[in-house]
């Protein structure tokens, strides 16, 4: 795992915004780390303990963009997603993220932003789930607003999330219901409307950004 870290560090480092160049990333080896703005996490699907993950590969029914699935492996690549701000805000690589806020997330990989819309999922029929655009081209379909679980106010790596898509009002959900034809036994990733016990994300291994205001007393 060191050795996975190490190389998502010397890639945000040399190809990611300039912020990284004067920041200090670091891996998450503890509980209570807070989520900022450019960092790079996994998210993990609490009940089946799968990771969000994307690859180059289309749907072959609904939007036939870049699909998105659960993985079971840990150390998959193509399951690093760069926490984003709306375009429209002020916020910057480093600031903390509160309940409420909207953000995006970028796939790491592929640089296409995690999406959805009224086509309907492969599997279950729900919403589908995808990636859509790059690094010039996002909308209002990459928007999702984080809902901490519980009395906490800033999103940290210990705490239960759902995130709710603006524009379909469906939470980013999964389940154990798996593609028979994709090796690795990866799930279907899809949104639905109501609040589930299948809505609940957790962010697991990354590199995290410091906040802006631990930077400033340094």
């Amino acid at each position: 795992m060191a050795i996975s870290f190490f190389g998502i560090a010397i890639f945000l480092f040399l190809t990611l915004d300039s912020d990284y160049s004067s920041s200090t990333a670091y891996a998450a080896t503890s509980e209570g780390v807070e989520i900022t703005y450019g960092s790079v996490i996994k998210l993990m699907h609490e009940k089946t303990k799968f990771r969000l993950h994307s690859h180059d590969v289309p749907y072959g029914s609904g939007s036939g963009q870049q699909s998105v699935t659960g993985f079971p492996n840990v150390d998959d690549a193509n399951s690093y997603w760069i926490v984003r701000p709306e375009p429209e805000t002020s916020a910057k690589s480093g600031d903390s993220i509160k309940t409420g806020t909207i953000i995006r997330l970028q796939h790491m990989k592929t640089r296409k932003w995690l999406h959805s819309h009224l086509h309907a999922s492969p599997i279950s029929g729900n919403l589908e789930v995808s990636c859509f655009g790059d690094d010039g081209n996002s909308d209002t379909g990459d928007y999702w607003r984080v809902e901490i679980e519980g009395s906490g106010k800033t999103w940290r790596q210990d705490q239960r999330i759902r995130l709710h898509h603006i524009d379909t009002s469906g939470y980013l959900h999964s389940h154990n219901k798996k593609y028979n034809r994709i090796a690795g036994g990866q799930q279907e990733i899809c949104g639905v409307k109501d609040k589930k016990p299948d809505n609940i994300w957790l962010a697991a291994e990354g590199i995290y950004l410091p906040t802006t205001e631990s930077k400033a007393s340094m």
